[in-house]
């Protein structure tokens, strides 16, 4: 197998670069160990989260035994890392639309594994990660972070030193059957895949800012936006000024948006009942996504300000969604004391968060709900409960940019990210990328006093009618599809 680190899609990296990736995973070999030559007893186990809703069965590296076989016909792998909520919620996607499909979607997280090297660089990764984003806080740093986000993980060399850093990924996968098809949501999973044999891998982009960082050669590229299509060909600006030699056409493939089953057919249906609320007068519904980097509470500290005086005249209602970060919640009760007047709890009672979510559809909603939830998974996909009931979804545009719903976007962590905002105010089903405080809380009284959000469910359903949102359906079938060629 030729050296992925010294050759990306025909074009040879340079000694100086290729030596740093090689001194890359030697540092990481020497702080976490390789276990290259270890073979982790590999079982399958129904998820005791998401097992009923989404069909998923995780595979997991532990003592034990199966409580099904592998199903080399049906299965297909999800493979993921836990790197903020963005990859966990695309997996999610993934596995809705192979459940839709008729398909056992397996969940294997790599960075769920704590006993081997993979989950360990992984978590490392994940922690640099993490920091980066609350210091993007300070302006000085975010000149940085923005530059890193957007150059630095775009350079070759990059990939270069992934490529090499994956091949201590690898052995999670030994002991899986080589022909299930492999989704990777995060390049990682992709590349471990690649590295360890297995047969069929889709590499599903998140980004649609091209990046040389989201490559795995060797598997099949998919991405949500016709805009990243060429940048993504020709290798665009990954090394320098210089004209790279392009992927091959078989390797990139336009999908659409990963969205889940459950929110792709329904979307005609709650785009009415949006417009439905807001012709009877009822309260226009926010809902609030908030991570726990913290890199956001103030914008999400004075949405709620703002809002109260709406909340209270029975205007507006607000869904506030912490995932498992409840220090989040106290921090903006404790800096607005009148939320706790108006606020109802939904914690770690994941059933009872669904069944408001469920009734919601058609019942009334007023004030505050609050919802945290210790478990990942409740904590990522109770949004996308949440998400078919809310009027205007409030994000950054990381990978909510891409779901079916109003969305008003506030600042970007990471100049990648201001990509997404662009490419759903081309497509009208989200508005401009608002940079400050000020310009947010001119887009809430938009929505309130205007027809924005009419406008934007209609866009929503002549999207749908083209069919924008069945990236996930595409994904799985171009998976499952490698299987026959």
């Amino acid at each position: 197998m030729q050296d992925k680190s010294k050759v990306i899609f025909g074009n040879v990296i340079s000694d100086k670069d290729y030596n740093k990736a090689v001194k890359s995973k030697k540092k990481y070999a020497k702080k976490f160990g390789d276990d290259s030559d270890v073979s982790y007893n590999t079982i399958v186990k129904k998820n005791d989260r998401i097992g009923d809703s989404l069909g998923v069965y995780d595979i997991l590296l532990q003592d034990g035994e199966s409580e099904v076989p592998f199903d080399t016909e049906k299965g297909i792998i999800v493979g993921n890392i836990r790197m903020g909520f963005g990859h966990y919620r695309i997996s999610m996607a993934m596995a809705s639309a192979a459940k839709s499909m008729g398909y056992t979607p397996y969940w294997m997280d790599l960075n769920g594994y704590p006993q081997t090297t993979c989950t360990k660089i992984i978590s490392a990764q994940n922690d640099l990660y993490s920091l980066g984003s609350r210091l993007s806080k300070n302006p000085l740093f975010n000149k940085f972070w923005e530059w890193m986000n957007y150059e630095g993980f775009r350079a070759l060399s990059y990939n270069s030193a992934d490529q090499k850093n994956a091949e201590l990924m690898a052995t999670v996968y030994k002991n899986v059957p080589k022909d299930i098809p492999v989704i990777g949501t995060h390049v990682w999973p992709a590349q471990a895949a690649i590295h360890a044999g297995m047969k069929y891998v889709v590499n599903a982009i998140p980004d649609n800012w091209p990046m040389a960082l989201h490559f795995s050669e060797g598997s099949v590229h998919t991405i949500q936006c016709k805009n990243a299509y060429m940048g993504y060909r020709i290798l665009n600006g990954m090394n320098k000024d210089k004209v790279c030699k392009p992927m091959p056409a078989d390797d990139l493939v336009y999908t659409g948006h990963y969205i889940d089953h459950e929110l792709v057919s329904n979307i005609k249906a709650d785009c009415d009942a949006r417009i439905a609320r807001k012709a009877d007068g009822k309260p226009m519904r926010f809902l609030l996504t908030i991570g726990g980097a913290g890199a956001q509470r103030e914008i999400f500290e004075a949405i709620i300000k703002h809002l109260i005086p709406s909340i209270k005249a029975g205007k507006a209602a607000l869904y506030v969604n912490v995932g498992d970060y409840k220090g989040v919640w106290d921090y903006l009760t404790e800096q607005i004391p009148e939320m706790k007047g108006l606020s109802t709890e939904h914690f770690n009672e994941f059933e009872a968060s669904s069944k408001f979510a469920e009734d919601a559809l058609t019942g009334d909603v007023e004030g505050i709900h609050g919802f945290y939830h210790e478990n990942i998974f409740e904590a990522v996909y109770i949004t996308n409960l949440l998400m078919r009931s809310a009027d205007v979804l409030a994000t950054k545009p990381s990978e909510l940019a891409f779901y079916p719903v109003p969305k008003l976007f506030i600042p970007r962590v990471g100049k990648h990210e201001m990509w997404g905002a662009i490419h759903s105010a081309e497509v009208g089903d989200g508005t401009l990328e608002c940079r400050d405080i000020p310009h947010v809380i001119q887009m809430i009284d938009m929505f309130m006093q205007t027809d924005l959000l009419n406008e934007m469910c209609e866009n929503i359903n002549t999207n749908n009618s083209v069919g924008l949102y069945n990236g996930a359906y595409k994904v799985v079938e171009l998976a499952m599809g490698l299987k026959d060629k």
